[in-house]
């Protein structure tokens, strides 16, 4: 057997230690069902040795220039490339993104987030007027304090950026708890940060679980704020266990997507839509997982679906290749097999995968692309987030029907449109509840902020609101406008 990764100690005030007790975790690559790395989960006492890190590093750091902050981002940008390849690698092995896409999306998102947020900040207005009625009135916007940030294991290096960068460039300091499935691609992102030169206290890991280390973070009264990605359950009890020493909480959640393709979409809109589903093995909460499509065109748009599974490959996330890799656990496995089952005992109409492992493997957590028709909103596939390559169609016959079914949801976070009709496309925009929306394949601005509404949570990261996330506004009246 291959020897195991050490990666047990946490990065805490500027050095590697050892956790306060010996607690090992085994991390399982899902390509292979075999631990690749062992972790230490971490205890009370690590918890507050990194908060107090953190606190004391707070008041100077919190002080420090614009200018000097730009640099050190710049710095941690100019490390992360260099890392690029190893941190593409930890997510193939704890995660199972494919080779190319690790390389290409998953590390590449981390290093896009951080320069948007570097040219962000350098127009970054800290001091406001409110305006030309209050020529004296100024809103200041200010760090908050020490963070704990809790982030997901199915983009990692995505949502680690999404929060660090903005939140020691808006003055804080942090503590970060990475997803404890897949925490070896933060542990590089540490060593970034070490390599950087980040001054001790700023930037802390302290690996665990949800309810370990991210309930030590949620209630410990010397965290200002919690920012969380992952499923809403666990938002709710993050919001639970916050409430107690009153700190602010972002939360970026689960999300049941639909995607409205009108009978004048154009002819890629539903190849489109299935690609995005199935894409990262359909473990993105702004997967389009419901394809709500006009009746006159249903049943090409099921027939084109189809294809679309069947083409899509599936295989070892260490090899290269445009195929799909496995899902992240065999806990995860197991949900989406009770899912798909579920379906077919609801009544849909299965078109293409289904439940047990693809043709030709034996061992992984793969999940067969798998389309399901004659979907009615009130079924368990239409109503729950699966986080699998699984599609949902159901029909609809006018616009408002159309709406009314993508709305019924607990969730809002990312909604589709496809439809060459531009003053549709506006109404629709519109009308949908949700956080986003994308149309005819078009993708968000490079700056737009991602989240929802609804169970989808409500933060904002990325760009100026994702600065803006981290810090708190403060309203002056009587401002020497001279002076400054």
């Amino acid at each position: 057997m291959t020897e195991l990764l050490d990666r047990r100690k946490f990065y805490i005030n500027g050095a590697w230690v050892d956790p306060a007790s010996p607690n090992d975790l085994e991390v399982i690559d899902p390509t292979t069902e075999e631990p690749c790395a062992v972790i230490s989960l971490g205890s009370q006492k690590d918890t507050d040795r990194a908060v107090a890190a953190a606190k004391a590093a707070f008041p100077a750091w919190s002080a420090t220039s614009r200018e000097e902050r730009l640099a050190y981002a710049e710095k941690i940008q100019q490390a992360y490339q260099r890392r690029s390849d190893d941190i593409a690698a930890a997510m193939t092995s704890e995660m199972g993104a494919p080779t190319d896409m690790s390389r290409e999306d998953q590390a590449g998102s981390g290093a896009s987030h951080i320069q948007t947020f570097i040219d962000a900040f350098r127009s970054f207005e800290f001091v406001r007027p409110l305006g030309d009625h209050a020529p004296t009135s100024m809103v200041a916007w200010e760090p908050i304090g020490v963070v704990g940030l809790i982030t997901p294991w199915n983009w990692p290096m995505n949502q680690v950026t999404l929060k660090v960068i903005p939140a020691i460039l808006a003055g804080n300091t942090v503590v970060l708890k990475p997803s404890e499935i897949a925490p070896l691609s933060s542990m590089v992102f540490a060593e970034v940060i070490d390599e950087a030169g980040l001054p001790p206290g700023v930037f802390n890991l302290v690996n665990g679980d949800g309810t370990g280390v991210g309930t030590q973070l949620s209630t410990h009264p010397d965290v200002d704020m919690i920012s969380f990605t992952g499923s809403t359950r666990a938002g709710i009890a993050i919001t639970k266990a916050a409430a107690d020493t009153v700190k602010k909480v972002a939360l970026e959640l689960g999300g049941k997507g639909a995607n409205i393709v009108f009978a004048d979409a154009d002819e890629k809109a539903v190849v489109r839509g299935a690609r995005h589903c199935f894409y990262n093995s359909g473990q993105s909460c702004n997967a389009p997982t419901r394809m709500l499509v006009e009746r006159s065109v249903y049943e090409d748009a099921i027939e084109a679906a189809r294809n679309v599974a069947e083409e899509t490959k599936v295989g070892s996330a260490h090899e290269p290749g445009r195929h799909i890799g496995p899902v992240v656990s065999k806990q995860q496995w197991e949900k989406i097999q009770d899912l798909i089952q579920k379906g077919i005992d609801e009544g849909a109409r299965l078109v293409a995968g289904g439940p047990g492992l693809p043709e030709g493997v034996n061992r992984g957590y793969f999940v067969r692309p798998t389309v399901f028709a004659d979907v009615t909103n009130e079924m368990t596939i239409a109503r729950q987030e699966i986080f699998g390559p699984v599609l949902s169609i159901l029909p609809f016959d006018s616009e408002e029907e159309a709406v009314e079914i993508a709305n019924d949801t607990i969730y809002g976070l990312t909604n589709y449109v496809q439809t060459q009709d531009g003053a549709r496309r506006n109404r629709l925009a519109r009308k949908l509840k949700s956080g986003m929306v994308e149309m005819n394949g078009v993708s968000r601005g490079r700056g737009s902020a991602f989240g929802g509404v609804k169970a989808s949570g409500r933060a904002r990261e990325g760009g100026v609101w994702g600065l803006e996330e981290f810090m708190d506004s403060k309203q002056i009246s009587g401002w020497d406008v001279e002076t400054a």
